[in-house]
């Protein structure tokens, strides 16, 4: 039992701390960010078994993983408030050409960032987008001014 309630307490934890750093940094891997995780593994690994090396302390916390994704997925299928805490909502970082710099500060966006996104969705201006979109995966969706404007 002691490890099935190590295993929900780090299961929160670490769905806090996904939610604090943000889905851009999570949609955009780099090198030290993989190292990161991989040592993140690690040290959870350690706090969720001790010194248990059991194939029973594995799957006991396996299924306690298990059983509290379904059931946070479950939770936000069935409750709108619940699914904005767990996944968070999209946020508008374009509208009508110009860059809503609040929502870029929150997410810890540059100009530059969105720029970027942009030239690899072959979008040349600012001018050019009606709303960029950062979605709650982590990546921006852009939507063009229609050509009559």
């Amino acid at each position: 039992m002691d490890i099935a309630i190590r295993a929900i307490v780090l299961y929160l934890f670490v769905l806090f701390v996904m939610r604090i750093v943000g889905r851009r940094e999570l949609s955009s891997l780099t090198a030290i960010d993989l190292v990161l995780l991989i040592v993140m593994g690690d040290a959870i690994q350690q706090g969720l078994t001790q010194d248990d090396y059991s194939v029973t302390g594995a799957v006991i916390v396996i299924s306690t993983f298990a059983v509290l994704q379904v059931g946070s997925s479950y939770l936000g299928y069935r409750f709108k408030g619940i699914r904005s805490v767990l996944e968070g909502r999209p946020v508008v970082l374009i509208d009508d050409g110009r860059l809503v710099d609040q929502n870029l500060r929150r997410q810890r966006l540059t100009p530059d960032d969105v720029a970027e996104e942009m030239r690899l969705q072959q979008i040349a201006s600012f001018d050019d987008v009606q709303w960029a979109i950062l979605e709650v995966n982590g990546r921006i969706s852009f939507i063009e001014k229609s050509g009559g404007e």
